[in-house]
């Protein structure tokens, strides 16, 4: 019988003796408990220096271990930081909310789109907080706001590794951490300023406490899980609970102590989550709203609403009050189809599910192989802890009727990652055994093949590159079916060819991301065409491009001075006199402004709900506005006189001219536009008061095309836009049309 310290680090001899063991020992040694060795060094050993420690890592490992794993990090740091200010300010909806919380402590703390706390965003904001200190420090631009998300990457390949490294071996967490750096949407969202990243962050860090906690028991590593959790709530609300269910079953059936205490540690990590999440909660709940921002996405001023609405209850059966569209489950919806094949269909496929299809595999094997392991065998548990996330989150993905964006796919990367290096060490273990191989071909041959398939839906993109992925794997499938009778040297060529073949394909796409700024609330990973998002009605109608309507799921946009390719986020500014359909080609005009369309768009004559009000230069929904040196300065005149310089309808067009002029600039409605807020009386003081400077014309939704709104909640923006341009002095700069709030007409 192997001893505990083996099983956990080594493994044992391999099967065919030629090599070191590159996972856990094979059969019976499977079925024991394992706690990982001390690395403390032996009694009268001298202290090596911390940079030695730093670069050889722990003294039992092979010389490589360590240098290959921080390898692997600044790899991953260099990719994810290349080309990133092409992006600019990214989605402009939280770089506003990044750039007032920089300005404001008070915005800072509730997350809201303006230093004058207006109104904040439609999420709690922990995610805000890391990009907002860093512009604290380093000024407003690009970088600033981007590299927290590239570090939080990095320390999520980190993460991974770490987890996988103890139970499994080296080699387990590097490939891991490389399947999860070279994920197309991974290397999107850890580039950009939405949410996700944090979220997947902290998702990661929670299952590895999980099974630090499934190793010998400890309480402490439980509620640490449960820490993460919490704040993982305040990046993303419910979507951080979604693993949950399968962590705390796995937990409750597998950890090595009594069941009476496991139950009493579940219950310690659910209050250490409360903790975590609820303190801001209950800030905002109890702090009187009279002196606080309204709750952005909120149609009640409250973030429990917003929490189990909009936010919630609301993504899973579509109905969600405030928003611009709904869902409709048995298929297809405005949010794309839904169904068990979601993950793998044209809209979603290209982001996420290269290895999905080998991870499903390598799941079962990992569960057969561990059929007949103790209850606390702690590579099953890891199995389940990882399988179990990724299987949860998947079904949730593939069913959800309301609002779904196909980067929210990042959440599924680690777990994917996790189960690929899990599996494929294990199987290699237990290579000699002819089924144990069989498998391990047999998830390689599906990789090529799905692979295959998935750089055939962009047939100009590398259209030499999938032969290659086919052939390559086919091949690499074929040596490790006799990878135990083969010598060292053409096992591991076998092991490499197959490797390669996997994750080519998302290298390439990943390499295309990263390559392309991305700019708006809706982006997608890979070369143009990679995800075409087919709604109701199927291509040209529903949902195209992230937005009811039609045309292309986005555009591409040069940006002046680098000739970088830059993607568009959605629905871009509507053109004055616009025709119809949405974004084509781009135009930018630097990195500190939103493109602007040269064709496409909404159609013409001024934005959706505002009565026809015209209003070239505004953004639209889901993108950003073009502002002009004349429309800036316009702006910033005396604005220091005013608590607002302006105020426009929906977050996109305000946020714009927010980054542009450094001024508090009102998002009426919010996001949407929908929201109830201000209301007309309220807006009316704020004039009276002199507290606003400009109306923008247009932007926003300002009440149409709401999934499932209320007339009164819808005609908010509308009230407010109607009286403005009847009782206001017009003011035009350029394209764009202004309102001046000092200037009554009447």
């Amino acid at each position: 019988m192997t001893t505990q310290s083996d099983t956990s680090h080594q493994g044992g001899a391999s099967p065919s003796g030629a090599e070191p063991s590159w996972g856990p020992p094979s059969s019976t040694a499977l079925q024991e408990p394992v706690a990982p060795p001390t690395t403390a060094p032996r009694s009268g050993e001298p202290k090596q220096p911390f940079f030695h420690r730093v670069w050889r890592g722990r003294p039992e490992d092979p010389r490589w271990v360590r240098p290959a794993f921080l390898a692997l990090l600044v790899a991953t740091g260099l990719l994810y930081l290349y080309n990133l200010s092409a992006s600019g300010y990214a989605n402009s909806f939280y770089s506003a909310a990044v750039q007032a919380g920089s300005q404001s402590w008070k915005a800072l703390f509730f997350g809201s789109l303006d230093s004058a706390n207006a109104i904040t965003v439609d999420k709690p904001p922990a995610s805000l907080w890391p990009m907002a200190l860093s512009v604290r420090i380093f000024g407003l631009n690009s970088w600033a706001i981007l590299v927290p998300e590239v570090l939080m990457g990095v320390a999520t390949v980190g993460v991974l590794y770490g987890a996988l490294r103890r139970r499994f071996s080296p080699a387990a967490g590097l490939i891991a951490g490389a399947v999860l750096a070279l994920t197309p949407v991974a290397a999107l969202m850890f580039r950009f300023n939405n949410p996700d990243a944090m979220l997947a962050l902290l998702m990661t860090v929670t299952i590895y406490c999980v099974v630090r906690a499934l190793e010998d028991g400890r309480t402490k590593w439980l509620v640490w899980a449960g820490v993460a959790v919490g704040f993982a709530f305040l990046a993303k609300t419910l979507q951080a609970f979604l693993i949950l269910p399968p962590l705390a079953v796995v937990y409750a059936v597998c950890a090595p102590v009594q069941l009476r205490k496991r139950f009493a540690q579940l219950g310690l990590s659910a209050v250490a989550m409360v903790v975590a999440g609820g303190w801001w909660v209950a800030i905002v709940e109890l702090w009187p709203a009279s002196s606080r921002p309204y709750i952005g996405g909120s149609q009640n001023n409250s973030f429990l609403e917003l929490t189990f609405g909009y936010n919630g209850l609301g993504r899973i059966n579509g109905d969600e009050t405030g928003s611009v569209g709904g869902g409709g489950g048995g298929g297809t919806g405005q949010w794309g189809e839904t169904g068990w094949n979601r993950m793998f269909n044209s809209e979603i496929g290209s982001q996420i599910a290269w290895l999905l299809p080998a991870a499903l595999i390598l799941f079962v094997a990992g569960i057969v192989l561990t059929r007949k392991a103790r209850r606390t065998d702690l590579t099953r548990s890891s199995f389940l802890a990882w399988g179990g996330a990724l299987l949860m989150t998947a079904i949730i993905f593939s069913y959800m009727a309301g609002i779904f964006h196909q980067y929210y796919t990042v959440a599924l990367a680690p777990y994917i990652a996790a189960v690929v290096g899990m599996g494929a060490t294990v199987l290699w273990e237990e290579r000699s055994k002819v089924w144990a191989s069989l498998t391990l071909a047999g998830a390689v041959t599906a990789t090529a093949a799905w692979g295959y398939v998935l750089l055939n839906r962009t047939p100009t993109y590398l259209p030499w590159l999938k032969w290659l992925v086919l052939i390559g794997g086919l091949v690499g499938a074929l040596g490790l079916i006799f990878a135990a009778r083969l010598g060292r040297q053409l096992a591991l060529a076998a092991v490499g060819l197959s490797f390669v073949a996997s994750v080519a394909g998302p290298t390439a796409y990943t390499l295309s991301t990263v390559n392309t700024g991305h700019t708006g609330s809706i982006v997608t990973a890979g070369p143009a065409g990679a995800s075409m998002m087919g709604g109701r009605g199927g291509p040209g109608g529903g949902m195209r491009g992230g937005f009811p309507g039609g045309g292309n799921t986005r555009g591409q946009n040069q940006q002046g001075g680098n000739g970088t390719t830059q993607q568009g986020g959605g629905m871009g500014r509507p053109p004055t006199g616009g025709t119809g359909g949405f974004p084509g080609q781009n135009q930018q005009g630097n990195g500190n402004t939103q493109g602007q369309n040269q064709q496409g768009g909404m159609p013409g004559g001024g934005a959706m709900g505002e009565g026809g009000m015209g209003g070239g230069g505004v953004g639209g929904l889901l993108n950003g506005a073009t502002v002009s040196s004349a429309a800036k300065k316009l702006l910033e005149t005396n604005a220091g006189d005013y608590t607002w310089a302006a105020a426009a309808v929906g977050s996109q067009n305000s946020a714009s001219y927010q980054l542009a002029t450094g001024k508090p600039v009102m998002a009426i409605g919010g996001f949407n536009g929908t929201d109830p807020s201000p209301t007309l009386a309220q807006f009316k003081k704020y004039v009276t008061d002199g507290k606003i400077h400009y109306f923008i014309s247009g932007g926003g939704m300002g009440g149409g095309m709401g999934g499932g709104n209320s007339s009164s909640t819808t005609s908010t923006s509308s009230q407010i836009s109607s009286w403005v341009t009847a009782n206001f002095k017009k003011v035009t700069v350029g394209s764009a049309t202004f309102y001046d709030l000092t200037q009554p007409t009447k």
